[in-house]
């Protein structure tokens, strides 16, 4: 099993609110506009589920797994080219701030993980710089 962390975000809003929007998928509506243009196609989601086309990977599809209130969502794929599971992982700094961290765990054969370790690692700290930016006040 191979591990991918996110360095660790800092988000200046209350963990239960950052909580309540990554743990519903709905919520891309919010972040539609910050993804990279062309990399992405094909967008659906649902309050539990996302899916993506990513050229020249394929069809990405994930569901939400877990829930932990207000620590931790894990997510995990139900299609991709490479399985894998994701966590986002939420931690308070304060009243209103809290910190943030991705882990991504795939099961990578010596070939494969030679080629997609450093673009895996590279989508990981994207996916957290996105998250720690994105306006979570209503």
């Amino acid at each position: 099993m191979s591990t991918f962390e996110s360095s660790v975000k800092q988000i200046p809003y209350a963990q239960q609110l950052v909580f309540d929007t990554v743990s519903d998928l709905s919520n891309i509506d919010r972040v539609k506009d910050r993804m990279p243009e062309g990399k992405i196609q094909d967008l659906t989601y649902d309050h539990d589920s996302v899916s993506v086309d990513v050229p020249p990977v394929g069809t990405i599809s994930m569901r939400i797994v877990d829930r932990e209130n207000p620590k931790t969502v894990k997510y995990e794929t139900t299609n991709s080219p490479v399985p894998f599971n994701l966590w986002v992982q939420l931690l308070p700094t304060g009243e209103n701030s809290c910190k943030m961290k991705l882990t991504v765990k795939a099961e990578l054969n010596p070939f494969i993980k030679g080629m997609v370790s450093k673009p895996l690692q590279e989508a990981v700290e994207k996916i957290a710089d996105m998250l720690a930016v994105i306006p979570y006040g209503g």
